[in-house]
This record gives structure tokens, C-alpha cells and sequence, in this order.
């Protein structure tokens, strides 16, 4: 065998064959792609073969629509049969009618159906308690099998080298950095190494010292003999039985997602163990355990209570334990990872090639793929047991509706502020984010009656106390708990240098100063949105979102390796709590706690005394009122809230949440990461040019353009009962032009107000589609509230 090549994909599985022939579309012709059985022999050959495009995320479904196309030009079994998604709720109904109108953003056919239109198209169903459906023509199914095949056969002809029968032994690290693979045929020197491994990527993570977070799940589906003539049958989804069929000759697939789960080799104190010989195998049958399954695909498909079953299929899948793709370069360099694709590879491999060839041949992914990123998990997730409960929660409510505001809850609570017992003791109602507990709203701040209550589905999860705590911020003061604001040190000789380079505002300014800035891309895009604080002359602060920390401090790594910079760069989020106080009143609360003036202006810190407590105070503010943030080591911060709260009392003071903090910034036209702004969006598009310094030289500068055709531009909504809450449809002069990124209630604008990128200028305009109805909107010139 070769002792070197560049690249060194491991698992030829469906993933690791469609990296490697994505790899030889864009040039690469050094790779290796190493199986220790034959092809497919892992999870491939026993996957189901559904193929089907809409997911809640854009991202996502971007990657399964490239992967329909993609199948069509291969030889391996495709069929466009289409599918079919029932509704036996009101409630699903009502998200499949979201749905619906997200697949217009895509220009997917995806379209409601009659109950009898369905019967008509799936003639095995009863359509018996079912409410509605909706049919996609371009769906299908396709072998997987021959898929995997298919896509190793391009790799080898554009030039990769596949070894099957070959086990990886360990991976060689040096200095941070993959140098190489042991395999029990020889050692191969290489740069880039692809972890493809399936159920085994936690296992070669754990060879080169990175947690993959992944847990092999049994998931079970049965093929029947065959019973009816019918041809061409879409596949067909019913989520609120649990169950999905497909046509199998003239028998049908049949499976599901059931209630009681079991993971396979992994436990709480454990990690996974995946049997060595385990190859194309499959797990012993566990009829008990898939009887719900079972009795519910008899409601929908009668004959399936007396058709002849000619296997269950029990093979282990790799969960996440979010539901997402584990995808991208971990914390050492030049080991990337393709894994975790959680029962859905089959759609998505087309797409998970394409992205992964880009970030290894390009550095970066051309999407937004950050929710998909695999440092994304925290170092909790390094624990066996905190995985393990989230994966498995997952998969439980796999076909779970998820309303807005809906919160997990296993392994909570982990990581809490230092005012947490305050909280809880005050009626909060907390969410979990990066395993963090945060204040969501406090229920001792509701109202009676629901008169602001939104309508449809923003209004299932809503408190009334949302408006209380907005009203206090801007009409007194409001006291929020921001602990959970990843925190990143930048030190040492370079560390200016290092960060005018990647940010596009001007960050080394005087001591004390803080900025408002982005870091880009080379494509201009805004792979990150955070402040700066300079504390000393090679001293910064980076404040970021609470979900962004670890991709934040992984980029600035990433960049400080490129340049070479003599830099430290910490994650320093748990040492510090953060306390934010805003509002008119602010000044009248803080002023009485310290003896020091409050006369430093907006975008800068100081170090104060409040009480009792040395605190770091910057004048910043996320709602658009006056205020501080207050930063004080997490030893003091109960005192700190203690003390700021009982000062407060007298001037009006209400505690807050996140749900607040959230219709604050919409009314202000403050951006969120990830939704409003962006890898793919830039400063210029995003309204955000005045961070940008064209008098320096800056990552991404030259990518952009000042004067874009399409802009984010602020809807008002004419029902203000009517929420967007992302991903709709914005239609103007009746064509569908953009979709909404961000949307909520501003209750002091006393608006449905809602976010999109379009060419359109304020006084346009424009529809939205809500749950089905288009809603009149109007383009208008923010912010909302001066």
C-alpha cells in the first residue's frame, strides 16, 4: 500500500464514498479511501433508502435537493416516486402547512393534498382519522447500496485510491495537527484525514483525541411479502403514528421511531464499544420493543395486520444528540469529520460530499453550517452519560412537533449561573442552551389575560409575562441574566495584529475601548458577530453568543495558526457572570451602588465597585435602551444580582428573560447570528457597512461589495397577531422573493414584525405567509423604536 497521500478518507460507507467523489470534482486526485470490511458493510446496506427534501432547516434542505439531482445522473436505482406526509392532528396539519410554505422559498413542488388524494396516490392507506396531507413529486427512494457503489466507482475514476480490508490502527497527531494513519496494512503520512466511520466515527475521534458525540441506536423496519399490484407508490409518512412505508416490489418497507428506544454498545459510563467483527451485520430481532411500530402501521395500512413479514431488519444507526449531521474540522487540524447522520444519510449524502470536498479543498464550507458543525458540542458532551440521555431523548420524539420555545430536557440542569437559585426561587421559567440554563421569562411577571397572546403557533408556548419584562426594560429598568455569553481572551504579543486582521471594524483602539464587530469569511460573509474590549495593550475580551463560543474561539485559532500570530486564545466563559441592567431608570439603580462616576460613554468599559463586588462595566446594550453589562468573577455573582436587585426595587426594577431580550432587539434592528446574519450574508446586506474600515486591511475585504442589489430589510406585518417566526415565505408583486429570518412581537411597537433580505426599498409592499395565509406586510425603515 502507498505510504502517503494527501488525503485519507476512513469508512466506505455511502458518506465516505460521496466525500471522496466529491473530492475528485473539484481536483484532488491524492486520496485514499480505507474500509475495514468491504463497501457498505457498515451502515449503508441496511438503511431503508428513503429520499426526502424538506427539513425545517435551510441548510439542510439545500444539501437534499443537490442530492435528488445528483441521483438522477447515477446508475444506482433512483426512483422519483414522490412522497406523501399525513396529518392525523390538527396540529400537524397546521406544521405541515409551515411546511408548505417553506418549500416555496426552495422552489420545491411540495403541495397540499385532499385526504382522497392521497387514498388516490396511496391506495394501501385508511384514510381514517387523517386530517390532510401534502405531497412532494420529486421525493423518492433509491438503493443504497448501489448508491455507495455508484459514487465509489466516480472516485476511482477521477483518480482515488480504495482500499477495503483495511483496519485503521490509530492516527498519528503532531503539534495539533494530523500527520498520518496507521492501518494494520501499513502506515500511510498524509495531511487531511476524513473520519467517515458511521457507528465507529466516535471510535477513530477517540484514536486522534476528539470526541465525536455520536450514539449507535437500534433502529428496526420490517419488508413484507409481497400482497398488493400496485406500482409507483410514494413513500409515506405518517409522524403522528410514528410510522414510514415504501414501496419493496410488491410489498412495502415499513418502520418508525418508537417510544422506548436502545441504544447499542453505549452507556452512561462508557463509550460506545462497537464489536470489532461487527460487518454487515445486522442485530438480533427485538419483536417486543417494535410492536408499537407494529400496531400503529395497521391503522394506517390495514393489510399489514395479516401480511407475511419476510425480515425485520435491526441495524444500528449513529444518532447525535441534536438530530444534526456531525460535519467540518475539529480542534485538530486536518482532521475533519463526516458522521452522525441519524437514520437520514441516504438523502443527504449527495450533499454531505459536496459541502465536506469544498471545506477540505477551500477551508470553509460555501453554507451555513454551523448547526451541523461538530464543534458545536461543548465539552460536556465528552461525557458518555450526558450524551447518551440527549441522543436517546431525541430519538424518542423524533417525530415529535416542535413548537416554538419548546425545550429539551434531558441531562438539565448542567451548567447554571451563579444566580440560578435566585432564579428558580423567583418563578423562572428557564430554557437550555450549550447545556446552559437560562431565564426564559419569570411566571411572577404574568398578567392576567392573553390580549397579546399571537396567533397559530407562536402563541402556544407564549407567557404574558414576555410583555411585562419588555414594557419594564423600556419604560424603567430591566435586570437580565447574560452568564451564559461566551467569553474569549485574545492575549500575548500579536494580539492586536491578530485581531484587526480578522475583524472588519477596528478593534485596537485605546484601552477601555469596546467594538461592535464581524469577523469574515474570504467570501465576505460573517462568520462571526461579537464586541471587542480592549483591556490592556495585548489584552482583549470577546463576548459572543451563548451557541456560537466554541465556533468562535475555533475560528479565531483557525486564523491565528494561518498567521502564525505568538497568541493565547481561552475559553473563559465560566469564570465570569454577566448581569445586564437596562433601561431608563438604569442610571438611578447603578448609580447608588458605586462610588465611581458613570459618566464613560457608550462602547466603552470601566472597572467599578458595585456593593461589594469589583465588576468590569461595559456601556453596551442588545435592546436599544440605556444600560450596562456588568462582569464580575463567578464567585461574586449572586452577590452581585442580590445587590443589584434590592437597589433596583424602588425604581421599578423587573427581572427578565431571553423572550424579552428578543422582542427588545427585533424593535432595534439588532442582528442574531445564525439567523439574521451569517456565513452567507455580508456587513453590506445585513446593514451593517458602518463596522467596516476600507482605511485597513482585514480577512474578506476584498470579497466585498458595497452596494449589494439585496439588503435585510424590516416587514411590519398588517395582522399583528400574525408571527413569523422564521423561514416563511416573503412574496412581492406575487412572486416568492426571499424568506423570513427572524420574526416576533414588538410590544412597544405593537407590531408583527418580521426580517428578510430583498431588493425591495421601505414603503413596499410585500406578503408573508403565515401558516398557510398570506398576511399584507410593508417594508418599512427601521428601527421600529428610536
Amino acid at each position: 500500500m502507498s505510504d502517503s497521500a494527501r488525503i485519507v478518507i476512513i469508512g466506505g460507507g455511502v458518506g465516505g464514498a460521496s466525500v471522496a467523489y466529491h473530492l475528485t470534482q473539484l481536483g484532488e486526485r491524492d486520496v485514499v479511501l480505507l474500509e475495514r470490511d468491504e463497501l457498505t458493510s457498515g451502515s449503508t446496506f441496511h438503511s431503508a433508502g428513503l429520499v426526502g427534501q424538506l427539513r425545517a432547516d435551510p441548510t439542510l434542505t439545500r444539501m437534499n435537493q443537490y442530492s435528488v439531482e445528483l441521483y438522477r445522473t447515477l446508475d444506482a436505482g433512483w426512483t422519483e416516486c414522490g412522497g406523501i406526509k399525513l396529518a392525523s392532528t390538527p396540529e400537524r396539519m397546521a406544521e405541515i402547512r409551515r411546511q408548505i410554505g417553506w418549500a416555496r422559498t426552495f422552489g420545491l413542488p411540495l403541495e397540499e393534498i385532499s385526504v382522497a388524494e392521497a387514498v388516490e396516490l396511496f391506495p394501501l392507506m385508511d384514510p381514517e382519522g387523517v386530517v390532510g396531507a401534502a405531497y412532494l413529486p420529486t421525493d423518492g427512494q433509491i438503493d443504497p447500496s448501489q448508491l455507495c457503489y455508484a459514487l465509489a466507482a466516480g472516485a476511482r475514476e477521477g483518480g482515488v485510491t480504495v482500499r477495503t480490508r483495511t483496519r485503521v490502527l490509530g492516527i498519528t497527531v503532531e503539534r495539533g495537527r494530523v500527520t498520518g494513519v496507521r492501518t494494520d496494512q501499513g502506515d500511510i503520512a498524509c495531511e487531511v484525514v476524513v473520519n467517515c466511520g458511521g457507528m465507529f466515527a466516535a471510535e477513530i475521534g477517540r484514536m486522534a483525541g476528539v470526541r465525536v458525540p455520536i450514539v449507535p441506536m437500534s433502529h428496526q423496519y420490517v419488508v413484507s411479502d409481497a400482497f398488493h399490484d400496485h406500482t409507483g407508490l410514494p413513500t409515506l409518512r405518517d409522524p403522528d403514528l410514528l410510522v414510514y412505508y415504501r414501496q419493496e416490489v410488491q410489498g412495502l418497507v415499513m418502520g418508525g421511531y418508537e417510544r422506548q428506544c436502545a441504544p447499542w454498545t453505549a452507556g452512561h459510563n462508557a463509550y460506545d464499544a462497537v464489536p470489532g467483527d461487527f460487518n454487515g451485520r445486522l442485530l438480533p430481532e427485538d419483536w417486543p420493543r417494535f410492536e408499537e411500530i407494529s400496531d400503529n402501521s395497521r391503522i394506517r395500512v390495514p393489510a399489514m395486520a395479516d401480511v407475511g413479514i419476510r425480515k425485520l431488519i435491526n441495524g444500528p444507526e449513529a444518532f447525535t444528540p441534536d438530530n444534526e449531521f456531525c460535519l467540518g474540522e475539529t480542534e485538530v487540524a486536518g482532521f475533519f469529520v463526516a458522521a452522525g447522520f441519524c437514520a437520514h444519510g441516504i438523502a443527504g449524502a449527495g450533499g454531505i460530499g459536496r459541502v465536506m470536498a469544498e471545506w477540505i479543498v477551500e477551508g470553509e464550507p460555501s453554507m451555513d453550517l454551523w448547526h451541523m458543525d461538530v464543534r458545536r458540542f461543548g465539552r460536556h458532551y465528552r461525557s458518555p452519560s450526558y450524551t447518551i440521555k440527549r441522543a436517546v431523548e431525541n430519538y424518542e420524539t423524533y417525530y415529535d412537533i416542535r413548537y416554538p420555545g419548546h425545550e429539551r430536557s434531558a441531562g438539565r440542569p448542567l451548567r447554571v449561573s451563579p444566580a440560578y437559585s435566585w432564579h428558580a426561587a423567583h418563578g423562572a421559567a428557564f430554557g437550555e442552551k450549550s447545556g446552559w440554563e437560562r431565564v426564559n421569562y419569570y411566571t411572577a411577571n404574568e398578567t392576567p389575560g392573553d390580549d397579546e397572546r399571537p396567533g397559530g403557533w407562536a402563541g402556544r408556548l407564549w407567557s404574558s409575562a414576555i410583555g411585562a419584562e419588555h414594557r419594564a426594560t423600556r419604560t424603567a429598568a430591566g435586570l437580565f441574566d447574560e452568564s451564559s455569553f461566551a467569553k474569549i481572551e485574545v492575549t500575548g504579543p500579536d494580539a492586536a495584529a491578530l485581531l484587526e486582521w480578522v475583524c472588519d471594524n477596528r478593534v485596537a483602539r485605546q484601552v477601555g475601548a469596546v467594538t461592535y464587530t464581524q469577523a469574515l469569511n474570504r467570501r465576505g460573509g460573517i462568520e462571526c458577530d461579537f464586541t471587542v474590549t480592549r483591556r490592556g495593550e495585548e489584552e482583549f475580551l470577546i463576548v459572543t453568543g451563548t451557541a456560537f463560543g466554541s465556533h468562535d474561539l475555533g475560528w479565531l485559532r483557525k486564523q491565528a495558526a494561518r498567521t502564525g500570530s505568538n497568541v493565547r486564545i481561552a475559553d473563559v466563559t465560566g469564570q465570569y457572570a454577566c448581569f445586564a441592567l437596562w433601561g431608563p431608570r438604569a442610571r438611578d439603580v447603578l448609580g447608588g451602588l458605586t462610588p465611581g462616576p458613570l459618566d464613560f460613554p457608550f462602547m466603552s468599559a470601566r472597572e467599578l465597585t458595585v456593593g461589594d463586588v469589583p465588576v468590569l462595566a461595559l456601556r453596551v446594550t442588545f435592546v436599544g435602551e440605556h444600560g450596562w453589562e456588568l462582569y464580575c468573577s463567578s464567585e461574586y455573582g449572586l452577590g452581585l444580582w442580590q445587590t443589584l436587585w434590592r437597589a433596583g426595587e424602588p425604581y421599578g426594577l423587573v427581572a427578565g428573560g431571553y423572550r424579552a431580550i428578543d422582542s427588545l432587539r427585533l424593535e432595534k434592528g439588532y442582528r442574531v447570528w445564525g439567523a439574521d446574519i451569517g456565513p452567507e450574508t455580508t456587513p453590506y446586506e445585513a446593514g451593517l457597512g458602518f463596522c467596516v474600515k476600507d482605511d485597513k486591511d482585514f480577512l474578506g475585504k476584498d470579497a466585498l461589495d458595497p452596494a449589494p442589489a439585496r439588503r435585510l430589510r424590516c416587514l411590519t406585518l398588517r395582522d399583528p397577531r400574525a408571527i413569523a417566526l422564521g423561514n416563511e415565505p416573503v412574496r412581492v408583486d406575487g412572486r416568492v422573493e426571499a424568506r423570513v429570518t427572524s420574526g416576533g412581537y414588538g410590544y412597544t411597537a405593537r407590531e408583527s414584525i418580521a426580517y428578510a433580505y430583498l431588493e425591495a426599498e421601505p414603503g413596499t409592499p410585500v406578503e408573508v405567509e403565515v401558516e398557510g395565509r398570506w398576511v399584507p406586510a410593508t417594508v418599512v425603515k427601521g428601527p421600529l423604536v428610536p
